[in-house]
């Protein structure tokens, strides 16, 4: 039955960038430290987190998003925290993490700190997934305290050989034994990297050594060093993001993804939507680069003047989880890129599901990007929903948020608490490659509907 729904042209969509330069890409949590992970052809981003109340640091785990197409972020959950460690103080220091691979083990390095002690730890974890769970398998530090003993990078050279850095002010490395839970020899410390402040990224390209890091305080750009040795000596080699006003921290993530390069790093500007007050509330965000022909990589200047575009299309006749976002209306952006601070869309945890969207009042949405409906199209939808409110709704809308409506599902109450159902609809219109909308719509305070995964059906 298509009553209700006009017939919709279908014109020809190119496959839409990020919409705005430089958005976070997570807006419902507040992120920091992005660790970029490649594994399997899926980008895994481990990140800190800022508690939403957080004015100086206040953090307590560490998530997890990937992606495929670097503009659709899913929400992984909580993969890590300081439970995770139970020596360790468990009130806050949940500080930058990085994730390996090697042997079919992954391997989460973390500074935390330990009662009794004004200086930080670096503790491991390991898992046999990406997404864990990590088990602390040594019940103590891998590297014992001191000052400045924070943000572990970690890279596995051809030879096999690991190399664990860290530091702030200063940097420092030890061999990792192959294991990954112990080392070799002294731990040593590099000749000082001008500009060098903390966050280091290691890797190597091209057999090439890099050394991006933070560069010094404050405020934080960052910066890059390069070496034809795993151990150095690091020749500086400039700013890859000037120092910025806006930022008084930062921290690198680089990777290769589908033949392009990627930084990740973070800003404020969600805490800015907020208050004008500086908070440690940060926002990962991310930019695709090429490097020059000599390996140095450009200076990318700030978040406002590079973006990272949508590399392949999502696929709607799949199962699609529902905390996979391009944007949310937790921030409403304006005309003059200013932002708006309104109560929305946001995730949370189930142990039979894992994680779901949760808080969807009238008018809050998701946005997907680069949904490629193809043609003839779909004729049909299905949504996976429970703790519906009387009333609610799902309605989709294709390029904006008052783009034309392809069908409205009507969820109304679902039952029992966290019971689970799927709910279809008709739709027509869906025709090409476009931005998917699912607008949620109802009345009253609570939440409308908690939502788990959908799809679409030709």
């Amino acid at each position: 039955m298509w009553v209700g729904l006009a017939a919709l042209p279908a014109p020809t969509v190119t496959l839409p960038a990020i919409a705005q330069p430089g958005p976070p890409i997570v807006q419902t949590r507040f992120t920091a430290d992005p660790a970029p992970l490649v594994h399997d052809g899926v980008v895994y981003l481990y990140t800190s987190h800022d508690e939403d109340d957080a004015t100086g640091f206040k953090m307590r785990d560490w998530l997890l998003y990937s992606s495929t197409d670097m503009v659709n972020w899913t929400d992984r959950g909580t993969v890590a925290s300081l439970k995770t460690f139970p020596w360790a103080v468990q009130t806050n220091d949940a500080w930058a993490p990085q994730v390996v691979e090697r042997g079919g083990k992954f391997y989460l390095y973390a500074p935390i700190s330990v009662a009794g002690s004004p200086k930080n730890v670096i503790a491991v974890a390991v898992a046999d997934k990406p997404e864990g769970p990590f088990v602390d398998v040594l019940g103590k530090p891998l590297i014992a305290a001191q000052d400045g003993f924070i943000d572990p990078t970690v890279w596995i050279d051809d030879d096999g050989q690991a190399y664990l850095y860290w530091g702030n002010p200063d940097l420092w490395y030890v061999k990792l034994n192959k294991d990954m839970t112990s080392y070799s020899g002294p731990i040593i410390k590099v000749d000082r990297i001008l500009d060098y402040q903390e966050g280091p990224w290691f890797f190597k390209r091209d057999n090439r050594y890099y050394m991006a890091f933070a560069s010094t305080c404050c405020s934080e750009g960052i910066g890059y060093a390069m070496s034809d040795k795993p151990t150095g000596p690091w020749t500086y080699k400039g700013p890859i993001m000037d120092h910025d006003a806006r930022a008084t921290g930062n921290h690198p993530g680089i990777i290769d993804y589908k033949g392009g390069s990627y930084l990740f790093g973070f800003h404020y500007e969600l805490n800015f939507a907020v208050t004008p007050i500086h908070h440690e509330r940060r926002s990962v965000n991310v930019a695709k680069f090429s490097y020059n022909a000599d390996g140095t990589i450009p200076n990318l200047h700030w978040w406002d003047v590079t973006s990272a575009p949508q590399i392949e299309a999502l696929n709607p006749y799949k199962r699609v989880e529902a905390e996979t976002i391009a944007w949310t209306s937790r921030i409403k952006r304006n005309r003059d890129r200013s932002y708006n601070w309104a109560p929305g869309v946001t995730t949370a945890g189930d142990p039979s599901k894992g994680v779901y969207v949760t808080r969807t009042l009238d008018r809050t949405f998701i946005k997907v990007a680069g949904v490629d409906f193809g043609a003839p199209g779909a004729n049909r939808f299905f949504a996976t929903v429970a703790n519906g409110a009387p009333g609610s709704a799902m309605e989709l809308r294709l390029d904006r948020i008052d783009g034309p409506v392809i069908g409205t599902l009507q969820v109304g109450e679902t039952g029992a608490v966290g019971q689970w159902q799927e709910r279809a609809t008709p739709v027509k219109g869906a025709i090409g490659t476009r931005d998917l909308y699912l607008i949620f719509r109802g009345t009253g305070d609570r939440p409308l509907l908690d939502f788990d995964h959908w799809r679409f059906a030709r």
